[in-house]
């Protein structure tokens, strides 16, 4: 953890994973102070108050505003759920602005009735990337059954933002341009990517189609085949850099 992030509490008992790296990584005490961010909120210091084998207390004193996520949003076809907590968390520590899971005709109907997201475990994947990333802006995550949904989905935040996104599509089938030509023009909060990544066994056919209707560049990793989170965390950092967004603070 770069940032030890929290929600309104000022207190993390024994049992809380915050509370350990606290203690035994940092090796904080009373009266010491760390790195903390309100989640989905301002950057600044918490002060310990008090501490013991039971928890600590603290006060935050806000210094930053929060910084806000990339216009990128990574559409991935549902992985495995041994995979999702890990990717999630590095998309999160990337800065992508939302992650939206898809269910596919190719890919695998037990993962999209996985519990993990309905046990937080998703959620503490991207609490865990933002935390290593230094930053309390948390991705959004939305589910959606098919492409179809998806794409619906896409074309209505193009309604809400009154312009069209940029949307690319990985393939290693009938690619225009690897992914770091894609033509994405200026991208911005209001404009963002969508960048869809399908899952492990790829898109369908009529997948392909509907992706091509909606707009999509078809762009290629090369012509190795890649498991999903590989494809998706070396994607998304191609994208970013493609966008600008590599290039530090501005």
């Amino acid at each position: 953890m770069n940032i030890v992030l929290f929600d309104g509490e000022t207190y993390f008992s024994r049992g809380d994973a915050r509370y350990q790296h606290i203690k035994k990584i940092l090796r904080k005490g009373k009266s010491d102070s760390f790195q903390a961010g309100v989640i989905n909120g301002s950057e600044g210091e918490a002060s310990i108050t008090s501490m013991d084998d039971q928890g600590l207390s603290f006060v935050f004193t806000p210094m930053r505003p929060m910084r806000p996520l990339h216009p990128l949003i990574a559409v991935i076809g549902f992985p495995r759920p041994i995979q999702l907590k890990r990717i999630l968390r590095d998309l999160a520590s990337l800065g992508v602005s939302a992650v939206w899971l898809t269910g596919t005709e190719l890919g695998e109907k037990s993962y999209r009735e996985s519990t993990l997201v309905d046990r937080g475990a998703a959620r503490e994947g991207l609490l865990e990337g933002c935390m290593q990333a230094g930053g309390t802006a948390v991705p959004e995550l939305r589910l959606f059954d098919s492409l179809e949904q998806t794409l619906a989905a896409a074309d209505a935040l193009d309604a809400e933002n009154g312009t069209r996104s940029f949307r690319v599509s990985l393939d290693v089938q009938d690619a225009l341009c690897p992914l770091s030509r894609a033509p994405f023009g200026e991208v911005s909060a209001g404009r963002p990517a969508l960048l869809f990544i399908g899952s492990e066994r790829g898109w369908s056919t009529g997948e392909r189609a509907l992706l091509r209707a909606a707009g999509c560049t078809v762009c290629s990793l090369g012509s190795r085949i890649l498991r999903t989170e590989t494809a998706a965390t070396a994607a998304v950092a191609i994208t970013l850099s493609a966008i600008g967004c590599m290039e530090g603070d501005k």
